[in-house]
């Protein structure tokens, strides 16, 4: 289907944040064909994009699928003034309540509200360790009927079951895998994988070895936590008397395909060796503000820096601008533009992930068109010196008009095309509260 959108301010997100007015976008089997003033094309389909700025679409470069139905959970737990607490009384025992039709409404929710958000794309980390085989398949199922792109994979840990449950989570980030190499062999697929792992300090080094060899049999970069919390540095101080990037690296997990998450705690030395393996690193500031486990100082020196949410929803607007504030209120030196930069970056992840020879992250000719339309009333002029300015302090998911993946017309004037919104929603509200019933008689 050719898509013409006529007369649009296009914004770039990406360094050094160009801005064109009045300019048409031809888009054609998936693929930006055509980037210019008053082109005379035939489409299929034609959007007027006068008042409206067009942009690449957002990507959430990390994302926890098993959270969809947490939302106001209501459940009985213990204390939690650490960060164990919090793991243990609340997301340990979410993900051991669900079972394959949580696992489908929690991907069908998390996909339409980023889709809704301007979010095109969400890199998963999922753990349901009551049902892992297939787990992964199922949470595909819902991102690829919403119409999102994005990669998912199981968090490899032994906090339930010891080697056992190590065991199956490998075989399932593996499994996984290869069914998607097979579609692959007929269609371009809309959601790729990657090998999970939970946190070092739930991973033994059985584990850790059993993760770098499916790696290389799947071709796949790993998605792992670390040092969330200091107490991950202390185990693996403990146990292995290693530092966490040392021991990863010692099983040779670390590279250009790796995705690391969180790391406020990594010292400055494995900093440089995760810069010097390419890897790519993920900061979730509200998550971080939320489990209270400080702050990432690091930020400034990270070499492929992404924007994720840790599950916090998809909405990476809202998650700009909170983690922006909060980097202000810690007196480090990143503006809007260093944010705004990182966020894109997530397209080169993708780029890793699908490893197809197909480009994210531009509304430019040969770019995937993977777009966002957005109706933002700029009170100041919007210009290519300003525009990372805009993107923080002026525009949000309310301005999300029309998002269009793979060339295709996802959301429409605020709309899902083909999806029963109000039906989802409340089957999903069937579904959250028999998980909390669930989740309220499983013991930490």
């Amino acid at each position: 289907m050719a898509i013409l959108i006529k007369n649009v301010r296009i914004m770039q997100t990406e360094a050094p944040f160009e801005v064109k007015e009045n300019m048409d976008v031809l888009i054609d089997n998936g693929i930006i064909k055509k980037v210019g003033a008053g082109l005379n094309a035939v489409a299929d389909k034609v959007i007027d994009g006068t008042n409206k700025t067009l942009i690449p679409g957002n990507v959430c470069s990390h994302h926890h699928y098993y959270s969809g139905l947490s939302r106001g959970m209501l459940i009985s737990a213990g204390p939690q003034t650490d960060f164990i607490q919090v793991l243990k009384e609340w997301w340990w025992r979410l993900d051991r309540g669900l079972d394959e039709e949580a696992c489908y409404y929690s991907s069908l929710i998390c996909s339409m509200d980023a889709i809704k958000a301007g979010t095109t794309c969400a890199i998963d980390h999922h753990a349901s360790p009551s049902y892992i085989k297939g787990s992964l398949s199922t949470i595909a199922k819902g991102m690829e009927e919403v119409g999102l792109r994005g990669s998912t994979c199981y968090e490899i840990t032994d906090r339930n079951g010891g080697l056992e449950e190590v065991k199956s989570g490998v075989e399932e980030n593996i499994r996984f895998a290869k069914e998607v190499d097979e579609k692959k062999k007929h269609k371009k697929v809309l959601v790729e994988a990657m090998i999970g792992g939970h946190a070092p300090f739930t991973i033994p080094d059985e584990g850790l070895a059993m993760m770098s060899e499916a790696m290389k049999e799947t071709g796949r970069g790993m998605h792992l936590h670390v040092a969330e919390d200091k107490y991950d540095v202390v185990w693996s101080h403990h146990m292995y008397n290693e530092d966490i990037i040392d021991r990863l690296d010692r099983f040779g997990l670390l590279t250009d395909k790796t995705l690391l998450v969180h790391g406020l705690h990594l010292s400055e030395k494995e900093i440089r060796t995760i810069n010097e393996r390419d890897c790519f690193f993920a900061h979730n500031g509200r998550s971080n503000m939320n489990n209270h486990v400080g702050y990432c100082k690091n930020l400034p020196i990270i070499k492929n820096l992404v924007i994720g949410t840790d599950g916090c929803g998809g909405n990476m607007f809202e998650e700009l601008k909170i983690s922006f504030f909060k980097h202000k209120d810690e007196g480090l030196p990143f503006w809007p533009a260093e944010f705004v930069n990182a966020l894109n970056r997530g397209n080169r992840l993708i780029e890793k992930s699908f490893n197809d020879g197909r480009k994210w992250g531009r509304v430019e000719e040969g770019y995937t068109a993977d777009l966002a339309l957005l109706d933002y009333q700029a009170p100041t002029p919007l210009v290519s010196a300003n525009a990372a300015g805009h993107f923080v302090w002026g525009m949000s998911s309310n301005c999300v008009n029309t998002v269009i993946v793979d060339g295709k017309i996802i959301l429409e004037n605020r709309a899902f095309l083909g999806l029963d919104e109000n039906k989802i929603y409340e089957e999903a509200r069937r579904v959250a509260q028999r998980v909390w019933n669930t989740v309220d008689k499983i013991k930490p």
